[in-house]
C-alpha cells in the first residue's frame, strides 16, 4: 500500500523505513529542502542519522498533493507545535477511507488537547478518516537501525488498531493493539515531564537511587492524572506507561532527558531556554498537566515542582531539597 510520512525528522525517517522494510511504497512530505535532497540523492538524513542509509525506494517531496495523491494511509510525524497547520494543508488532498495515524508526542499547544481529538477535530466533516496511534517505548535512533522494539497501536476502534499493527509489525519491530486511547495519550504525554526531571537529577549528580524513586513516584502522578482523565489503570503499567517512561529517563537519546541534564548542571533553566533550538515536548506538556491537575485538587509534588523549575525560575537543587523534606507519609 502507498503510505505517507508527514514529516523528515528522526522518528518520521525511522517510521518510513520500518514502512519500507514491510513492502510498502513511502513517500515523505516535509519542507527542508536539505533533508529532502538528502533523502532522495544520498538515501541518508544525516541531520539525525550520520552514516545511517535508508532505502532507497523512500522517496520525499515538498508537495503535498504528490505525497498523498493515491494513499492509504498517513503517518504524521510532526512536532505537535506544526500539526493543526499541516492537517490544514493536507486535508483537501486526502483520498476517501484513508486512516490517519499520529506518531507526535504531547498536547496540541492551541487547545492543549490530546493530538488525536486535534485529528478528529480537524477532520470532523470526513466520517470516512479512521484515527489512530503508535505509543510506546521508541527510539527512532535504535529503530532506524533496526534494533528490537515493542510499542502499541492505538485506536478506539480495535479493528483499525489492528490495520496498523500489521501494517508496522515485522522480525524488529513489534506492535501490540491498545484501545485505550486517552490512557496511552496521556502516559506519553506526562513520561516527557519526569523525563527532565530525571536528567535534571543527573545533572545535579545523583545516581540510580534517585533515579529509581523518582521513576516510581512518578508513575505514581501518571496514574492519579490519567486515571482521573478517563484512562485505564493497567494501562499505565504496559508499554504506553512505565514501558515509555523507562526508557525516556534512561536513554541518551531522549531530548527531555538531555534537557534536564542541561537545566541540572547550570542549576537553572536560563542558560538552556536561551542556546536550544529542539523541540522539547515535556515543557509544554508539564505546563498543560500541572495547570489541569488543580483542577481536580490533589497532590502532584513531582509535576508542581517542574512547573515551578521550568516557568518560574525555581532553582532545581532547591526543589530538589524541598522534596526530600517533605512530611513522611506511607507510599
Amino acid at each position: 500500500m502507498k503510505i505517507a510520512v508527514l514529516g523528515t525528522g528522526s522518528w518520521a525517517t525511522g517510521l518510513s523505513q520500518v514502512l519500507c522494510d514491510n513492502g510498502h511504497k513511502v513517500m515523505m512530505y516535509g519542507v527542508d529542502d536539505n533533508e529532502i535532497s538528502d533523502i532522495n540523492e544520498r538515501h541518508q538524513n544525516s541531520k539525525y542519522f550520520s552514516d545511517v542509509s535508508i532505502s532507497q525506494s523512500i522517496v520525499a517531496t515538498k508537495d503535498a498533493k504528490t505525497a498523498l495523491d493515491m494513499c492509504e494511509a498517513v503517518v504524521i510525524a510532526v512536532p505537535t507545535l506544526f500539526v493543526s497547520d499541516v492537517l490544514s494543508k493536507i486535508k483537501p488532498f486526502l483520498p476517501q477511507g484513508v486512516i490517519v495515524i499520529n506518531a507526535s508526542k504531547g498536547f496540541d499547544p492551541n487547545t492543549n488537547c490530546r493530538m488525536t481529538d486535534t485529528i478528529r477535530g480537524a477532520f470532523g466533516d470526513r466520517p470516512d478518516i479512521s484515527v489512530a496511534s503508535v505509543i510506546g517505548p521508541s527510539h527512532a535512533e535504535e529503530v532506524i537501525l533496526r534494533k528490537l522494539t515493542a510499542i502499541c497501536a492505538v485506536s478506539t476502534d480495535e479493528q483499525v488498531a489492528k490495520k496498523v499493527q500489521k501494517m508496522l509489525s515485522n522480525q524488529y519491530i513489534r506492535l501490540y493493539v491498545c484501545t485505550d486511547e486517552i490512557g496511552a495519550e496521556y502516559g506519553v504525554s506526562f513520561k516527557n515531564v519526569i523525563a527532565i526531571a530525571s536528567g535534571i537529577l543527573v545533572g545535579r549528580g545523583y545516581g540510580d537511587n534517585a533515579k529509581a524513586a523518582l521513576i516510581t513516584r512518578g508513575l505514581a502522578e501518571m496514574v492519579r492524572y490519567g486515571t482521573a482523565k478517563g484512562g485505564l489503570l493497567n494501562t499505565f503499567f504496559g508499554l504506553t506507561g512505565v514501558g515509555d517512561l523507562v526508557v525516556t529517563c534512561f536513554s541518551e537519546h531522549s531530548r527531555n532527558y538531555q534537557a534536564g541534564i542541561e537545566i541540572g548542571q547550570a542549576d537553572g533553566v536560563a542558560d538552556f531556554y536561551k542556546n536550544n533550538h529542539k523541540t522539547v515536548e515535556g515543557i509544554y506538556s508539564c505546563k498543560v498537566i500541572y495547570e489541569d491537575s488543580k483542577r481536580y485538587g490533589f497532590e502532584m509534588p513531582l509535576v508542581k515542582s517542574m512547573y515551578e523549575i521550568l516557568y518560574n525560575n525555581r532553582v532545581p537543587s532547591d526543589s530538589i531539597k524541598e522534596l526530600m523534606d517533605r512530611p513522611l507519609k506511607v507510599e
